[in-house]
């Protein structure tokens, strides 16, 4: 039976599912070698950028190789599916109208949600409680976030997800398999997960043929693209005349704009430009007016008797009793200090058995501006 990249017919699907083995189906009977390679593609974009985001989350080193393609029947899933998994449902909200089933073996689930937990990996218990399911979803709800991005960058329209669901999957038992896709022909894209030294094994994604088959024809058909691209070139056709007539008085009107250009050069007048005079009675009422602004302003007053530069050594060795020599000599006048600056000179004198400083001479203005240098 030959495929020419078109959809199924319904006889060719009933004839494919008469067979009553996995065997009996061939990935180049329904999907090209050609439309493998795309969904194969579309998968590598995809689950790289996931790989990168669980890489940030687990905090290992997380590795996703370029995954195989191939068709399975959902009533031989048993034989694809011997072990006990744990599925992710992921539904699609914006972009397409489909489903998919991420599947994971039980114990790496087990790995990967002992390292969302805080822990190293190495003693995870199979045997998986609703905390544990949780961590696997959440990490799994990141991972197909970031591959949901890639794809809208991959077909160019935003793609949106839900958030995933986690159940248990035991195909003999019969455990959660009403997450599967209830077509019977399903495309299973197996991807090689590995995540430090501690998983080493297959991820693999479970999607209908409907599916796929969309997928591929929304990434290789061309004919979408071109339709939204004719209407745009057809509409402005109906009105030729109307450019033509209204660019001609634009070319007509250009020349006296040109003209018109160094016509505001006549009438410029240039006069040199007049200050306002300073008058030495205004400047000196404006400064005692500016000044009475200030006179509240608490100042700290500060008399200087000496100072002396001793080392840490001789500092650690001061006691009580000790006697620090300063660098004035007796009845030398001390300094007066405002704010940390020299202003005036002064004696030390005793008022009421309390200290006090007679001034004694007022630095001038100038020796004033060279202490605030």
């Amino acid at each position: 039976m030959e495929n020419n990249g078109s959809k199924l017919s319904q006889d060719e699907i009933d004839a494919l599912l008469k067979g009553g083995s996995n065997d009996d189906i061939e990935p180049d009977t329904v999907l090209s070698a050609m439309e493998q390679d795309a969904i194969g593609e579309i998968g590598n974009i995809s689950f790289g950028s996931s790989a990168t985001a669980l890489s940030t989350l687990l905090n290992q080193k997380v590795e996703i190789t370029t995954p195989t393609v191939t068709v399975i029947q959902k009533s031989m899933l048993n034989e694809e599916f011997p072990h006990p998994y744990v599925a992710i449902e992921v539904n699609y909200t914006e972009g397409f109208s489909a489903s998919n089933l991420l599947v994971v073996q039980q114990t790496d689930a087990a790995v990967i949600a002992d390292l969302m937990m805080g822990g190293d990996g190495t003693n995870a218990d199979p045997s998986l409680s609703e905390i544990h399911l949780s961590a696997v979803q959440e990490a799994m709800n990141q991972m197909m976030g970031s591959a949901a991005t890639s794809m809208s960058t991959v077909f160019n329209k935003k793609i949106d997800i839900s958030p995933p669901r986690v159940e248990l999957l035991d195909v003999k038992e019969g455990e959660g398999t009403d997450r599967i896709p209830a077509e019977e022909m399903l495309v299973k894209v197996s991807f090689r997960l590995k995540i430090g030294e501690l998983i080493d094994s297959n991820i693999m994604q479970l999607y209908p043929i409907t599916f796929a088959k969309d997928l591929i024809a929304e990434l290789t058909d061309p004919a979408q693209e071109e339709e939204p691209v004719q209407e745009e070139v057809s509409a402005p056709e109906p009105q030729p005349a109307a450019p033509q007539t209204q660019s001609a008085p634009a070319q007509q009107a250009a020349p006296p704009k040109r003209q018109a250009k160094p016509k505001p050069a006549a009438p410029v007048n240039v006069t040199p430009v007049e200050f306002e005079s300073f008058s030495e009675p205004q400047h000196t009422t404006n400064q005692l007016g500016n000044l009475d602004m200030l006179m509240d302003i608490p100042l700290s007053i500060t008399v200087e008797l000496g100072r002396t530069q001793r080392s840490v050594k001789e500092v650690l060795e001061l006691s009580a009793g000790s006697i620090i020599e300063l660098d004035k000599l007796a009845g030398e006048p001390v300094d007066i200090l405002v704010n940390k600056r020299i202003v005036a000179k002064g004696e030390v004198v005793v008022i009421d058995e309390n200290f006090g400083v007679r001034v004694t001479d007022i630095l001038s203005q100038s020796e004033r501006l060279s202490n605030l240098k």
